[in-house]
């Protein structure tokens, strides 16, 4: 049986590798989100720099350039970062010009879990908790927490607790690590740990990243501050990224609570933020229909909080 487990859900898929039952590894594919490694036939928009493409009305930052392609020629591209939430024009999908023909990236190998289900196979491994760690930002473990906060620089770690220094350093090392994989964030992160005027605690502390992250990754050494600096290629948002976006990740959420309910028509109650975005993806609702064999129904409560939306049968 694969490690991974591929779930179809309403507005998105949802991956998580597994080992002894819990979740260590983990990623929300958007719908309508190009994926890393689909090769497309494109336009050369620009040669910039930067040199942009353009394919299905998508444009496409080619970071290597398009060398000896005319502006306007028709080339392959492979998408090599997914677009990331924001207005910035830098976060558009990153390729590079290729030559082979378009294609669908390669599918992950996991076991696809069908919903609606009466067992919630994602949820007993872990997977609500790590909706949370998204949405707080907040890891906790023995002795001390994490605290995960997207820039537009890097991924910021801060490793806090009632431990020892020396001893938190390395258990922030290797928790931070594990948070890394669990909530799939990439790119630039910097991770702050404690202070601490041991060499050999530093040395653990890197070492203990190099054991827990799979390459590729580069990363400094812990400095005098306790801060280090790990670089993973960034395939896609991090699941902190998209939580960040809360009405859409909420009402995704909901949804996915939704396909354990028992079957018929639903009226959803939920902060206005998340009914809006509902209200806007009438084709999600459409879905949950058919998932509940029933109407849906919406009421806005601006007494909730944001995640405490919930459904009442008809």
């Amino acid at each position: 049986m694969p490690e991974w487990l591929l779930e179809r859900g309403i507005g998105e898929s949802r991956a998580a590798r597994l080992a002894d039952g819990a979740i260590v590894e983990s990623r929300i594919l958007l719908d309508g989100i190009v994926r890393t490694g689909t090769r497309l036939a494109a336009r050369l928009k620009s040669v910039g720099p930067p040199a942009v493409a353009e394919a299905a009305s998508q444009e496409y930052l080619l970071p290597k350039g398009a060398d000896r392609v005319l502006e306007g020629a028709e080339l392959v591209i492979a998408v090599t970062r997914e677009a990331i939430p924001g207005a910035e024009p830098w976060k558009r999908p990153r390729a590079v010009v290729i030559s082979e023909e378009p294609g669908a990236p390669d599918p992950i190998d996991a076991e696809l879990v069908s919903l609606p289900a009466s067992t919630d196979r994602l949820g007993e491994a872990g997977w609500w908790d790590v909706i949370e760690e998204a949405r707080s930002g907040i890891v906790r473990f023995a002795g001390g927490e994490l605290r995960i906060s997207p820039t537009a620089a890097m991924t910021l770690i801060d490793v806090d607790g009632h431990l020892p220094p020396q001893e938190l350093a390395v258990a922030g090392a290797r928790e931070a690590a594990r948070a890394i994989l669990r909530l799939d964030i990439g790119g630039s992160i910097g991770i702050d740990l404690p202070t601490s005027g041991s060499k050999a605690a530093r040395q653990a502390a890197a070492a203990a990243i190099d054991e827990l992250l799979p390459q590729p990754f580069e990363r400094t050494a812990v400095n005098g501050f306790g801060f280090v600096q790990v670089v993973r290629p960034r395939l896609r948002a991090s699941l902190v990224e998209l939580a960040h976006d809360r009405g859409a990740f909420e009402a995704r959420a909901l949804l996915r609570c939704l396909a354990f309910d028992r079957p018929g028509g639903k009226r959803i109650i939920a902060h206005p933020a998340v009914v809006r975005v509902l209200e806007q993806n009438r084709d999600w609702l459409d879905e949950l229909a058919r998932q509940v064999g029933g109407p849906v129904e919406l009421r806005a409560d601006a007494a909730l909080p944001i995640s405490g939306g919930y459904a009442e049968s008809l």
